[in-house]
């Protein structure tokens, strides 16, 4: 099997090959923790146009985004830890697309009002890019492979 390889060095099974989280084949939901609710509902709705899958509560809103689920949540479980400083991201999202719609998509934030960091780019490694944040300040990213 691909995954049981010995290691080299001490002759032993790979850890992934021996471990249950080796069974693990996608991400099925990513969640933002949100500081304003309002404005990153917003975002994401009108903004973005993302399609509201369904609102479980004020404090969880779920949007579909190809096959994943994207939610948008006031931390509960987590409450106890130290928020992130405003003004800083808490993570970056890449979202894919064909190379024409980077540039289409730029064009809407523009029209949006949306402040680009960086603009429609070709990278060295082969992705056009586009950099942008949301009302909380997280890096969003739209790609395509060229």
């Amino acid at each position: 099997m691909k995954d049981m390889k010995m290691d080299e060095h001490t002759g032993e099974q790979s850890r992934r090959a021996r471990s249950p989280f080796g069974a693990i084949s996608a991400i099925d939901y990513t969640v933002i923790f949100v500081r304003d609710m309002a404005a990153m509902r917003r975002f994401y709705e009108d903004v973005l146009a993302f399609p509201l899958l369904r609102e479980l509560s004020p404090n969880w809103i779920e949007y579909r985004v190809g096959t994943n689920t994207l939610a948008l949540a006031r931390p509960s479980r987590t409450a106890t830890d130290a928020p992130t400083p405003a003004g800083s991201a808490a993570l970056q999202l890449a979202f894919k697309v064909s190379a024409a719609e980077v540039d289409a998509c730029a064009d809407e934030l523009l029209r949006q009002g949306v402040a680009l960091l960086s603009p429609p780019t070709d990278q060295s490694f082969g992705h056009r890019t586009l950099f942008f944040r949301d009302p909380d300040a997280n890096l969003l990213e739209v790609f395509a492979e060229i």
